[in-house]
């Protein structure tokens, strides 16, 4: 086992990174593609945000713009859904589905959806270990500390938790957004299966995300390992 630079197992950091450059990639070209498709119905992301609220006995989740590409998010803090100037002004099939993938969301919340409340309640953690857990696993192989290689494993570990909890919330808002979309007729089905193309291509993203989080789990452990047959 390689220690230095050139350690064998940064082939698993380069996979995971692969991963997530290609769901990346994906993500922003399906996604400009169907931003160039308008939605038959002329809503904006705003309009179809509002009428899904509206639609699922939600009064009280305010719809607004914020900066930035595919920023778009729910912010159940404030219960405000956030979308990002291209999706609330405009009325492309693109735009549309993501105001509605956020809505499910807000959705979610308003039902106390378990995963949703698994996934908020372990953030605080998850931002811990992701930040601490690679700093305190090299200190401890710098320093031979067992303790600290298994404590940075372990911080690590509830960031890949918070990832893996993620899944369910994401494919959930999803579908939540195509059958609302559907029920509401904002979309023809035709376009409800374009929708469905852009939010799959944002799924996988999450999937990615997921992979190299495990990948770069599965590393701390051979190193760990490698450590402990050094010593």
């Amino acid at each position: 086992m390689y220690y230095g630079w050139f350690d064998p197992t940064y082939i698993l950091l380069i996979i995971g990174a692969g991963l997530c450059l290609l769901a990346s990639a994906r993500v922003r070209t399906t996604a400009a593609k169907y931003s160039k498709v308008r939605a038959a119905s002329g809503m904006t992301g705003e309009q179809t945000a509002l009428r899904i609220l509206r639609a699922a006995g939600i009064q009280d989740v305010q719809v607004v713009p914020v900066q930035g590409s595919l920023t778009d998010h729910y912010d159940p803090s404030s219960r405000r859904v956030c979308l990002s100037e291209e999706v609330y002004n405009r009325s492309s099939i693109t735009a549309v589905g993501i105001a509605a993938h956020e809505c499910g969301h807000a959705i979610q919340h308003e039902e106390n959806y378990a995963p949703l409340s698994i996934r908020t309640a372990i953030v605080p953690a998850a931002n811990i270990g992701s930040q601490l857990a690679w700093p305190l696993f090299f200190i401890g192989i710098i320093l031979s500390m067992r303790p600290l290689l298994t404590f940075g494993i372990l911080l690590f570990s509830l960031a890949v938790l918070f990832q893996l909890v993620t899944l369910p919330v994401e494919f959930n808002a999803s579908g939540r957004a195509l059958k609302m979309l559907e029920g509401t007729g904002i979309l023809s089905p035709d376009e409800n299966k374009q929708v469905k193309s852009v939010l799959t291509a944002a799924a996988l993203t999450y999937v990615a995300a997921l992979a190299s989080s495990v990948l770069q789990l599965l590393r701390m452990v051979i190193l760990a390992g490698g450590r402990r047959r050094d010593d």
